[in-house]
């Protein structure tokens, strides 16, 4: 089975934070990166699909060169090879790559790299943590003309396809059955992830890795998003006297909790 994983470079969950000197973007420069986390499930799903039935998993990864160290990292953990779309200067990234793409462009990206490999299964994570759209698995799966499924935590492999474990609300859970081709946008916390051995950090060095210039895919001029300011949100406090009897006190709390802060 040829399973291409897409994974994406984010900034580490407990990296400091702080908005650059011109308020239009974070400041970068001393940012420590790693691999978005529901994207490390969907490759270690995909390498033990590997282990069971045999094949190849291909990394593919859009973003500045600094994206290099995170491919190489699932190059260790047992990809085969991997696909490195570098957009440095793509939409006026000035280094920042997807910075300025919206979730469609960098699907477009994406599947551009995706079709020649004609794979059975695409796998991705459901969101990246640093935007959290949930949008670029699903786009994919559009312009592949592929069938789809989110929220993944396991897939098996059948006779006509494969059956995935899908989590629903609530605890609940669906098995769905699909035909391949297919793309699955991943959970986390569907499996246990492994560690890149010293052996697969040195093996990662010999692996294929192909840089492909976004700038010269035929994906058509991206549109250039424009963020006018970026700002850390505000801390507050505020106090409300209800008045009123207590039963008349009650209801007006239990009708702020519910259209106001919205947690009932």
């Amino acid at each position: 089975m040829k399973i291409v994983v897409a994974i994406k470079q984010v900034p580490e969950r407990d990296a400091p934070v702080r908005i650059a000197a011109n308020a239009k973007w974070i400041e970068e420069r001393d940012l420590a990166w790693a691999m978005n986390e529901p994207d490390a499930y969907a490759l270690e799903e995909a390498l033990q699909l590997k282990e069971k039935l045999g094949g190849e998993v291909i990394v593919l990864s859009a973003g500045p060169e600094r994206v290099g160290s995170t491919i190489r990292e699932a190059l260790a953990k047992g990809a085969d090879r991997a696909i490195h779309i570098v957009c440095d200067d793509l939409a006026g990234g000035a280094g920042g790559g997807l910075r300025n793409l919206d979730a469609l462009s960098v699907a477009k990206l994406l599947a551009a790299a995706t079709k020649p490999e004609s794979p059975d299964l695409v796998l991705t994570g459901l969101q990246s943590e640093d935007l959290g759209l949930g949008q670029t698995g699903v786009i994919l799966a559009e312009l592949l003309g592929l069938p789809h499924a989110t929220l993944i935590l396991h897939v098996e492999k059948t006779d006509a396809g494969i059956k995935a474990k899908r989590e629903l609300e609530e605890g609940w859970f669906q098995s769905i059955e699909m035909p391949l081709p297919a793309v699955l946008t991943m959970q986390s916390g569907g499996t246990k992830l492994r560690y890149a051995t010293l052996m697969g950090i040195k093996r990662a060095k010999t692996k294929e890795l192909r840089v492909l210039n976004a700038a010269e895919l035929s994906v058509g001029a991206p549109p250039v998003l424009v963020l006018d300011q970026i700002a850390l949100p505000r801390k507050q406090k505020s106090t409300q006297i209800l008045g009123g009897s207590p039963k008349e006190a009650a209801a007006t709390l239990v009708d702020k909790l519910k259209t106001e802060a919205r947690v009932l």
